[in-house]
Order: C-alpha cells, then structure tokens, then sequence
C-alpha cells in the first residue's frame, strides 16, 4: 500500500486525502487483505481519543478520514491549510461505493433492529454490482460477540461496514478485524441515514458545513455536551497545540 500523508490533530493522526485519493487509498486495503481498519475523524472524535486511550490506539492503526468543519479549522490553525476535501462518511460512501473498483461483499453491523436489513435493499437497488452478504444490528449482548464476529468471518465479506457510534465501533474494529480478515469501515449513523431512519440536513446546511447544528436542534438532550459542550473544548485543545508547536 502506498504513503499515506497525514496531519495530527490532537491525538489522532487524519489522512491528507482527496475523494479520490481516499477511494483509491480504501481499494488498496481491500486489495491487500487482512485486518484493515477504515474510520472518520471530526471533532468529538478527537475529544474521545484524548479521554479514551484504547480509541488513540485504534485510530493509530487506521486510515482515518476527516469528517466535519472542526478537524479542517484545526487543520488550518495548526497547518495553514485545511483537508483537500470534506471526507464526512454520509456523503463520503456513497462515492466510495460508486467509485470502488472492486466488486464488494459487503456485511452490515450496526443500528437497531430492521435498519441494516433495510439499508441493504437500497444497497441492492442502488449499487448492484455489490451484494450484502450479511446483516446483524448493533444491540446485541455482549455475550454473543464472539459468535457474531465468527458469523462475519465466514460470511465471505471483504467490506464490513459497522455503525455502532463512537468510540464502540472502533474498539470493536480493533478487537476484531485481523481474525474477520476483511476491511473493516467505521461509519456512524450512515446507514440510519441511508435507511431513512434519520433524517438528513437540509442542503443548504450541509452545504454551509452545519448539519451538526441541524442534527443538534434534532436531538438536543443527546447532544448538548457532544457540541456545546465539546466544540469549544476541541477548540481550545487545538490552539493550545498551536501555541505548543510555536514556542
């Protein structure tokens, strides 16, 4: 696999990638085989990584995208310049699975009950070359961890694609992705939002880099301290780190 370039924000090293780039950079895990582990990065990642050290771990042996307004004005504080471009996984997969040049065998593992199962009919309809291989929602007890990830080994899959929030899935990811032996791609709510499960930003939000404002007024109670609370946390994080590196 080739160099990939990448700037530390906080404790997590992210990828400096174009979309493209990043397509190509996924292919060539799948291409390569083994453990792969593929994740995104935005502003309340950093802040678990730094009260988290199994995620600082994780993130360490992935290739982490970035994802949101926060890393790129970190980006631009501590390197004078943001991402090439704004890799958030909702818009982000679909190009991939558009773009990719393989043939994907794809498992889905994450949200609640029914939302995988859907998400794969619109993967059927939208992607066809692709064919879902496997589906398992993200409640399960821990009990039966072991047996689901056997499932996912057997099922033939070279693309996992899990959505069980941060930083669960990509503990699980690190736990699990040697012995399941395909590249394993940390996505959030993505396929809550593919399913029509969650409701998406309106397009100019999205296009203004707000969403997390639109998701916010969606959900106050659950995401209060994720971005009123987190948000400037990450931003004081980041100019102290600034102020560090130009002593």
């Amino acid at each position: 696999m080739d160099r990939v370039d990448t700037s530390r924000i906080g404790p997590v090293d992210v990828a400096v990638l174009t979309e493209r780039n990043a397509i190509d950079a996924i292919d060539d895990r799948i291409s390569a085989g083994g453990g792969q582990i593929v994740t995104f990065c935005n502003a309340h990642s950093v802040n678990l990584a730094r009260d988290v050290p199994p995620l600082a771990d994780a993130y360490a042996d992935s290739l982490v995208l970035n994802d949101g307004i926060g890393v790129d004005v970190a980006r631009r504080l501590l390197y004078g310049a943001p991402f090439p471009a704004n890799l958030n996984g909702t818009d982000f997969m679909p190009a991939f699975l558009s773009g990719s040049a393989h043939d994907l065998r794809m498992f889905l593992l994450g949200s609640e009950p029914g939302v995988a199962g859907r998400a794969a009919d619109i993967f059927a309809r939208d992607y066809r070359r692709h064919r879902v291989v496997g589906v398992q929602d993200g409640y399960f007890d821990p009990s039966r961890e072991e047996t689901i990830v056997d499932t996912i080994a057997r099922s033939g899959a070279n693309l996992v694609i899990v959505g069980m929030g941060q930083p669960r899935q990509e503990l699980f990811a690190a736990r699990h992705a040697e012995r399941i032996g395909a590249t394993m791609i940390c996505v959030g709510a993505y396929m809550d939002f593919v399913s029509g499960n969650f409701a998406r930003a309106p397009e100019w939000m999205r296009r203004v880099r707000l969403e997390w404002l639109f998701r916010l007024g969606l959900e106050p109670t659950r995401l209060f301290h994720r971005y009123v609370i987190g948000n400037p946390r990450f931003l004081r994080d980041v100019l102290r780190d600034r102020a560090r590196k130009t002593r």
